[in-house]
């Protein structure tokens, strides 16, 4: 009487499958959204990323025309720093080369490691600023209280479309040690 029919079960399998086949799909495009991030913001600009590798420009100056750069600076809320620009502002002329300083300082008295993480704004000027030099990107290692100036050298191209008069060069500033515990954690509470 209470006979399973038997047209029920492929369905069920055939549901199974399509719902692995969407987890899988889904993973993966998770797994992909970085790359392809990165590259849409390399050709289009957008997204406020620099040069990761320093550049290899001429300098062009354009003279009659005047950008303002400002600069400013964010430590991550648990991370033990001072940071800060040496100017928080700048005039400067497209196609010309020029150096900034950041200053950081250890807030702790143990041996710490920062990353600074550059972005610009607005992000269609990204492509134009070319970082010759940079601490970013680079781990910087601090004695207890040692306090360090940091450049960067760069250039923003003399083709920046005319609507840009101004750029805003910001940096984030990460305690990478508390990153790497953080991520420990994690993995340790996962299993």
């Amino acid at each position: 009487m209470h006979k399973r029919e038997s047209s029920e079960e492929p369905g069920d399998v055939a549901l199974a499958g399509r719902l692995l086949f969407l987890a899988v799909a889904m993973f993966g495009f998770g797994f992909l959204l970085v790359p392809i991030y990165d590259v849409f913001c390399e050709i289009t600009g957008l997204g406020g990323k620099t040069n990761e590798v320093a550049a290899s420009v001429e300098e062009s100056v354009v003279q009659d025309r005047e950008i303002k750069l400002g600069f400013v600076t964010t430590v991550n809320s648990y991370a033990p720093w001072e940071f800060s620009p040496a100017v928080e502002e700048m005039t400067i002329h497209p196609g010309g080369i020029y150096e900034a300083t950041f200053i950081a300082r250890n807030l702790t008295d143990q041996h710490k490691i920062a990353l600074a993480v550059p972005s610009v704004a607005p992000a269609q000027a990204a492509k134009y600023f070319k970082k010759l030099e940079c601490f970013c990107f680079t781990p910087q290692e601090f004695m207890p209280g040692e306090t360090k100036e940091m450049p960067v050298r760069f250039i923003v191209e003399s083709n920046l479309p005319d609507y840009i008069d101004t750029i805003t060069l910001s940096y984030t500033f990460f305690d990478t040690a508390r990153q790497t515990d953080a991520s420990t954690a994690a993995v340790h509470t996962a299993h």
